[in-house]
């Protein structure tokens, strides 16, 4: 496993998506990255479902806004001219899911964008973030976005 600055080669990214913009710059910054190296992309999002419905349960609009999220990426991509496979999954937690589909295609690292929250005066990271970090089999990279930019539309991936 390898990170930008070391001569380890990287052959494969994992890349949350949650429709913020912290997470398509994370994704370029994935991209450009995956260039070099000559490594795949992968981004996933994940639709999470409450637990008062079944884990299979039809979430048409959720689903829809997934696609838009997906289709959103593979113009990201296209633009750093990096082939990009998308997925989507239905999950309980977000972050387990991550982690599993690390696990499971044996990703070099998951490449994280967070956004820059400070609510009372104290930086913040969201849940998915916290939990890829305390449980991810592999690297993971931040990417975070500048209060300024924050202050223009910055998410929380």
């Amino acid at each position: 496993m390898a990170s930008p600055g070391t001569s380890s080669r990287v052959e494969r990214l994992l890349v949350p998506l949650d429709g913020s913009e912290a997470a398509y710059q994370a994704l370029g910054a994935a991209c450009d990255i995956a260039r070099l190296h000559r490594a795949s992309v992968t981004s996933l999002h994940v639709i999470e479902v409450p637990r008062t419905l079944p884990l299979d349960a039809d979430l048409e609009r959720d689903f829809d806004r997934g696609e838009a999220i997906l289709s959103r990426a593979e113009e990201v991509a296209r633009e750093h001219k990096v082939p990009l496979e998308g997925s989507m999954c239905q999950a309980r937690q977000a972050g387990h899911a991550v982690v599993d589909e690390a696990i499971e295609r044996n990703s070099d690292a998951i490449v994280v964008g967070v956004g820059y929250e400070r609510p009372y005066g104290r930086f913040r990271l969201g849940r998915l973030p916290q939990y890829v970090l305390a449980h991810a089999p592999c690297e993971v990279w931040l990417f975070r976005y500048t209060p300024e930019e924050a202050a223009d539309g910055g998410g929380v991936a």
